[in-house]
Formats: structure tokens, sequence, C-alpha cells
């Protein structure tokens, strides 16, 4: 009775507490259904592992602790399951259906087996289990095998050595540079907990920005102090790298090199001997990250050497050590009348087959920089002999930091599905990322992180979801958008089936919502400037001619969008002919995609029967009126959250609001004075003036 009574109290206080986000996915708390709760407890009497290893311990630990909370009773683990039925085996041996971190869960007598060809692997299979009972899904027959579908899974920090974030929206730095390595914030574990819940294995810690300081003896210690907090978990660290180091960093008893030339003996000596230094103090050390001669930041074609030249030189110095250089593509230079939209193909695809097999050149998702929406970027499917790894943005920075609710998983799906054609029918992007397509022995797909200080992680509750569904993704780019919603809802915020149902539509109708209202048919690169917050279409004042806004939307008298067909800059000539195909006329261009290819009259009428002004106009008001759907229906959820919960997305939904009138109100003005048309009915005309929202604008941007 006292039992009954104690369990009765523990599931009232999970009703009325408050919830601030910190645990993420991983609640534990009791399943509400006391029944459902005894059929789990019928399959998880004990957990059954040997050995010390230390990954195993930490999947045994974590489904020791999982399952405890969630079904309210104690789960002792056990050094063998001889004789024992009823209970969970964990166990590494050799099944030619995994890969080196796949998994299987299955039903063997009346034990459930989660077994797998390494630790890791039962660690990812624990965490799936935990995760088959958080959703209520049936453990009994239980027949799951899964393999990751990419090799290295990696979220990407851009953290800096002060504590602050570049394009964080969440706080601060979560690495207490000045701490480590003498104190480890316990929050450390909790990161790498979340990871590997979700089958990442590394992290780069520093930003692609990179600060000299992370080759120096004091911050490989610092990163030393994290990966050993890491490495139970299975996740490796990664660092990037400023390029010219070899000018800045002492070594004992040395002084700095006077030149950061990648064909230089010296340079490279150096190099090896900081690879050296740093894998005798991080033996599982993963590697470097590296954006050079990009936005101003050096790289090897201050000497004259190409991208290879520079990436071959680190994974040389990499030598046998088990390391990759992860080289981005990001390039761009300023030039007046060339297309960004082709720099990067431009600058890589003649190295093709010159990188080091240390090598992955890492490319954003589309060809300009993470906008609300982009084509794929045309280097996917253009380099068959370098291994390609995919570059995602989980941080919002062009998507409302962190006061705009939008779920990203169906616009990295978007990218992800879309077929490249360079083999014939369904040569998929993703079939490029996994190396199925060309043969790629290494793999990698990188998330930039959306983690800081805030308790609940990344500002806005539901930002939580971006982290959780590039995860899953990064595992299994074949997982449904709406299914990953579906799990996060339920592991997250409520288990009733309506809401579930109410806020997975919800998620899964805000990354339309958000284009609609900020960046409709194709518009793009019309934000901020500087920090890329809110609307500022008439930018054309900037240091170089790719950072100013009419540089990409090329307003006029006639219409507006970039021609990139044959007549323009003939960027559309970088996809093979049937990619071509779907895009080079503006009567048949799918209208997501329309202003991205093609100046488009005003007055020309779209498959929707609207001219283009008139559409533009119908995208930009209902996509600000669905903001206000969004909050009648997140009201609607009040009974089935937690308060703080609650609260804290509602109020960011208000902000929001407000917030897609000012895109609306800016961007029809804005547009207005070049179409010459009146804002079609029902809408009505702002009621402040072109100059009242471009004061809101230059307060944003203090100017």
């Amino acid at each position: 009775m006292i039992k009954k009574l104690l369990l009765g109290l523990l599931l009232a206080s999970h009703v009325v507490c408050a919830d601030d986000g910190y645990r993420l996915w991983l609640k534990y708390d009791p399943l509400p259904d006391a029944t459902q709760r005894a059929n789990y407890a019928r399959s998880a009497g004990f957990i059954a592992v040997s050995g010390n290893d230390p990954v195993l311990r930490t999947a045994a630990s974590e489904l020791q602790a999982g399952l405890q909370g969630l079904l309210g009773k104690p789960v002792p683990v056990i050094g063998s399951a001889a004789g024992r039925t009823g209970g969970i085996v964990l166990q590494v041996g050799s099944d030619p259906a995994l890969n080196r971190e796949g998994y299987r869960l299955a039903s063997r007598g009346n034990n459930l087996v989660v077994s797998a060809n390494s630790a890791s692997g039962v660690l990812y299979g624990a965490f799936a289990l935990l995760r088959q009972v958080q959703t209520g899904a049936s453990v009994a027959n239980l027949s799951v095998t899964s393999n990751p579908k990419v090799k290295l899974r990696m979220l990407n920090h851009w953290d800096n050595v002060n504590g602050t974030i570049e394009r964080g929206y969440a706080g601060s730095s979560l690495w207490k540079w000045y701490e480590l390595p003498e104190r480890i914030d316990p929050r450390y574990r909790d990161y790498a907990r979340a990871n590997a819940s979700l089958g990442i294995n590394g992290t780069v810690v520093n930003n692609v920005n990179a600060s000299p300081r992370f080759m120096t003896d004091e911050y490989i210690k610092k990163v030393a102090a994290l990966a050993d907090v890491f490495r139970p978990y299975g996740i490796r660290v990664y660092l990037s790298v400023y390029f010219p180091a070899s000018k800045v960093v002492n070594g004992p008893g040395k002084p700095a090199l006077k030149s950061a030339d990648p064909l230089d003996p010296a340079v490279r000596q150096w190099w090896a001997e900081k690879v050296n230094e740093i894998y005798a103090q991080i033996p599982d050390f993963g590697g470097f990250l590296v954006k050079a001669n990009s936005e101003g930041e050096p790289g090897p074609q201050d000497y004259g050497r190409t991208h290879a030249d520079g990436a071959n030189m680190l994974a040389e110095a990499l030598g046998t050590h088990d390391g990759v250089v992860i080289w981005r593509s990001f390039v761009y230079k300023p030039a007046e009348n060339a297309d960004r939209f082709r720099a990067a193909y431009e600058e890589f695809t003649p190295l093709d087959g010159k990188f080091h097999p240390k090598v992955i050149v890492q490319v954003k998702n589309g060809p300009i920089d993470f906008q609300v929406r982009e084509p794929f970027s045309p280097l996917f499917g253009a380099m068959p002999k370098t291994p390609l790894a995919m570059e995602f943005q989980l941080t919002q920075e062009y998507l409302g930091f962190a006061t705009h609710m939008v779920y990203e998983a169906p616009m990295f799906k978007e990218c992800l599905d879309t077929d490249t054609h360079v083999k014939g029918p369904g040569s998929t992007v993703a079939k490029v990322i996994d190396g199925s397509l060309h043969g790629y022995e290494q793999t990698a797909m990188a998330g930039v992180a959306n983690t800081g200080s805030d308790r609940n992680w990344t500002g806005h509750t539901m930002g939580q979801a971006n982290w959780y569904a590039f995860g899953r993704l990064a595992w299994d780019h074949t997982l449904p958008s709406d299914g990953i919603a579906r799990e996060w809802v339920q592991m997250t915020l409520t288990r009733q089936p309506k809401a579930v149902q109410t806020i997975t539509d919800l998620m899964m109708r805000s990354r339309e919502i958000y284009v609609n209202y900020t960046n409709p048919l194709g518009l793009h690169h019309i934000m901020g400037y500087g920090i890329h917050y809110g609307p500022e279409p008439w930018l054309d004042k900037a240091p170089r001619p790719d950072w100013r806004h009419t540089y990409y939307h090329r307003a006029d008298s006639v219409g507006v969008g970039f021609n990139r067909t044959a007549t323009g800059s003939n960027a559309l000539s970088l996809y093979t002919p049937q990619v071509q195909q779907q895009w080079e006329n503006p009567q048949t261009t799918p209208l997501p995609y329309l202003l991205w290819f093609h100046h488009v009259p005003w007055n020309q009428t779209l498959s929707t029967g609207r001219s283009l002004w008139d559409e533009l106009c119908v995208r930009y008001y209902t996509g600000a009126d669905s903001v206000r759907w969004m909050q009648q229906q997140w009201a609607q959820m009040k009974p089935a959250l937690d308060p703080e919960q609650f609260d804290d997305v509602a109020g960011r939904l208000a902000v929001q609001q407000k917030e897609a009138i000012w895109w609306r109100d800016a961007c029809v003005l804005y547009f207005g004075r070049f179409a010459r048309r009146p804002i079609p009915a029902p809408f009505k005309a702002p009621d402040r003036s072109l100059e009242e929202v471009k004061r809101i604008v230059d307060i944003y941007q203090l100017r």
C-alpha cells in the first residue's frame, strides 16, 4: 500500500511540477498507464551486461535509469543472464547484418536482447529500446535491425574562446574554457547523453572562424578533458583549425614559423608534430574541420596553393592516426558581376580526385548560405572521386533565431530526397552523402549546433526538435519528417494522442509558413544585414556586392528574381540536363524555386492563376495570418502540456506573430514600389509607411 501511495504521489507531482526543458527528449517520468507499465516491466526484470568496457557500462546505466523512471520500479544490472529470463541482455557479437555501429533488438526466449558488433552499437540499441518504451511501441516479439547510413554524424559548434557563439541564440557557450580542465561541468555529460541517444558520434567544439589558441598546449588539455567526458558515450572530439596557426603558436623552446605555406617542409613538419601532440592527450581525436580562404579567413590560396594542397598537408600530418580532415567548400570571392551561386562549384570540381583519402569536403545543403529554401548545391554529384559531407544548420540564423517556430526536418528532407540525376533517376543527394552513389568510404553529415547555456539548451523549446531531427536523419535519412516530429513530441511534450497529432501538424506546417511571410516563391537573402534578423530587402550598400540584398532579388520596374539561365549567370548549367529541364522554363519551374532561377515580370500569370505580384502578396499576407492560426492551435494544447513549456512557446509565438507582420509590411511596401500595382483584395495595405518600417530595422541593427 505504501509503495502504491508513493508511486501515485510521484505521478501526481509530474503533472504539477514545471518542466524547464533541460531533460530534452530524455524524460523518463513514469508512464501514466499502469497496465502499460506492467506490460513493459515483464520484459525488464534485469539488465545483463558483462565486461568493463566503458561504453557498454554506459549503455547499461542509461537503460537502467531510463527504465526505472518510466516503469517506476528498480531494474538491477547484473553480470550474466545465465539461467534467468524476463530481462534485457546487452551483448557485443559478430552479426553480418550489422555494420560497426548498427544494432539489433530481438526477443529471444523470454529475454530482450540488444546486440551489436561494437559497444557503441549496443549503446545506440539501448537508447532505441528506451525510445520504443517512451513512445508506447510494443516490445513483444521484438525484431528491429538498424544500421547508420552515414559514418560520421557530427555537430559543428561555432563557439569561441570568450564564451560567445557565432549565430548562437540560446545563451553563451556550453564550454567553460576558463574552468577547464580542472572543473568538469555536469552539463557536458548531459550533452553527451543527448547526442548518443540520437547516434551522433562526433562534435567539433569550436568555431570554424577558429582561434589559434586551440592549437596551444593549454587548450589541447582543455579539449582533452571534454573528450574524457564524451568517450564513454561513443563521441569523438574534433577541432576547427586556424590555417596559419604555425605562424602564431610557439612550441616549447621553438619560435613560431614565418610561413603557413602547405608545401613548405617546415610547415608540414610543424603540423605533423602538432598532430602527435594532440593524439598524445586525446588518443581518439577525430580530426580537423577547416574554413579557409572564405569570408576573410586565411588559407592555402594566400600562398598560391589550392584547397587540395591545404587539405592534403593536414591529412598527411595525421599519418597513421585514425582521423580525417573535413574541408568546407563554403568559399566565394567578391565580384560585382559574378554569381555567388557558382563559386564553390567552380573552385572545387577541378580538384576532384586530387584530395588525400583522409579528406572529406563538407558542402552546405544549398549554393548560397542556409537560406529559408535553396535548391540543392550543384556540388552534390559533381565530385564522384571526393567524399562529400552534408552541412545543415540547426541554429536558425535565417529562420528567425529563437523567436520563430520552424521545424527543419522537412527542409533537410527536401534536400536529401532531391534527385541529382547524375547516374540516372534515383541519384538522390542522400545517396551522394551516404556513399552509395559513388562508393565513398568516408561519409559524414554535420549540423551546425543550436545548443547554448540556456536552461532548455536551444532557447525556443521547439528548437530542440531540430537537434533531434538532425540526429535521427543523420542515422537514417529515409525516416519521414512527420514520424520524427511525432516521436519528439511524445518524448518531450506530451503523450496525449490528440495533442501529439495537433503539435505534429503544427510543426510540419511551420517551415512553409515562415517561407511565405519572409521569402516566398524563391526570394532569398533579403534579411537584416549583419545579424541576419528581420527584413531588409532594400539593402544596396555593403563592403561586398554579394552582401547587398539587391544583388539577389534584382527588383526593377519589369519584375523580380535572379536570372540564372543561359541568358543570365547560367548557374543552372552546373546541374545535369534533367535537373536543368525542371528549372529552365519560368512557365514550368516549381513556384518554390521560381525567383531563384528567373527574373519574372510582375504581371506574369503563374500556375495559380494569379500574377506574380498578386501571388507574392497572397503569400505574404496568408503567411502572416497563419501565425495567428499557429497561436490558436498552440493555445488549445494548454491542458496537455507542462505549464512552463506551454508559456515559453506561447510567448515566442506572440513575438513571431508581430514579426511576421513586420516582414509582410516591409516586403510588400518595398517591392510594391517596383511593381506599382495595388495590393489585391481582400488584403489591406499596411498602416505604416516603408520609412517607418526601415526605422524598425535600424533599431534592430543598432544603426
